[in-house]
Order: C-alpha cells, then sequence, then structure tokens
C-alpha cells in the first residue's frame, strides 16, 4: 500500500498528561494519518477535539490512518454581518450540520478559518432555502466588499489533538490509499 500525500502535512508537541491541540485545517481527503515521535499519544479529530486517555492509542514511533469526513460545496453568495451568511448554489445544499466547523477560501474579501455553523435554513415555499443557506459564526461586519468571488467554496475542518503518556511530537498528513506499489 502506498500514500498520496494531500494538502500540507503539520506537527505540533504535545506533553503527558494534557491535551494538546493542532491549528485547523481544511479535509480534503477522507484519511489522515498520524505519527507519535518520542512519546505515545491518544488521539481525537474532530472540529473541536480534546484527547483524553479513553482516545484513540498511537505508541511511540507508531503510525495509524484514521478516517475523517470531507465536506464541502461551491459558495454562491456572502451577507456580512456579526455572523455571516453563506448561501451555496441552488440546486445544492449546505453538507454541513449545525456544531459543525468550516473554512471559506478562494474568494478575495470574505475568507474565513473554523468557524462554526449555528444554523442552517430547511424553509421552503415561496423564499424558501431548501437547506442552501446557512448561518455562521464569524464577524464580517467590517467587510463592505460585495461578494463576488466564483472560485470560493467552503469546506469541512477539524484539528487534532493528542494526550500524551510523555513528551513527545505527532505528525498529520492526510492521504490518499493506494494499491500495492
Amino acid at each position: 500500500m502506498s500514500h498520496k500525500p494531500v494538502g500540507v502535512g503539520a506537527s505540533f508537541n504535545f506533553t503527558a498528561g494534557t491535551a494538546t491541540t493542532s491549528t485547523a485545517f481544511s479535509v480534503q481527503s477522507s484519511i489522515l494519518r498520524v505519527v507519535a515521535v518520542g512519546g505515545a499519544a491518544h488521539i481525537s479529530v474532530g472540529s473541536t477535539p480534546s484527547a483524553t486517555a479513553a482516545d484513540y492509542y498511537v505508541p511511540s514511533g507508531g503510525t495509524a490512518t484514521l478516517a475523517l469526513t470531507k465536506a464541502s460545496n461551491r459558495v454562491a453568495g456572502i451577507t456580512t454581518g456579526t455572523t455571516t451568511i453563506v448561501d451555496v448554489p441552488e440546486g445544492t445544499q449546505v453538507p454541513f450540520g449545525v456544531g459543525d466547523y468550516v473554512t471559506l477560501s478562494g474568494s478575495l474579501h470574505h475568507n474565513f478559518t473554523h468557524a462554526e455553523v449555528l444554523s442552517v435554513d430547511t424553509s421552503s415555499g415561496v423564499n424558501g432555502f431548501f437547506q442552501t443557506r446557512m448561518i455562521v459564526n464569524y464577524n464580517s461586519s467590517g467587510i463592505v466588499t460585495a461578494f463576488n468571488s466564483p472560485d470560493a467554496s467552503v469546506t469541512a475542518s477539524n484539528k487534532v489533538s493528542a494526550f500524551g503518556s510523555g513528551a513527545g511530537t505527532l505528525y498529520h498528513q492526510q492521504v490518499q490509499i493506494t494499491s500495492q506499489a
């Protein structure tokens, strides 16, 4: 089996008995490969993870491949304010639920990283949104430029947390797994 790297890999240090969490990353693959170096760690992956001794164990020098859930859509419009309204194209739907975290990229002025989805509009009928609109906990009220970014997209966003049984470094990289190399 061989791995094809997706995106940029990252690392962070962890200590014994404490949960340490990475910076956010956009989910681009369905697999996250982790390597614990210098110490064993319990690993948790999600929107706001905080690993404990009950989470997935990776021994010092060990590797693991963990599943991620990919979700994304193109952005058709933005309404700025103390929270941000994100519209996706008609005929599609917001692939996120309340409590998920998302990253918007590809826009000239409206990008944000790891913001919580507060609601998804499921109204139907005249002037309904049929799950094409969500409200995100991102204050965009200072942006006065109109949204005009046909290449903008919104993507699921996660973090990795490590709870060390000793001090060490956790390396993480999204990958695709191919058949025998």
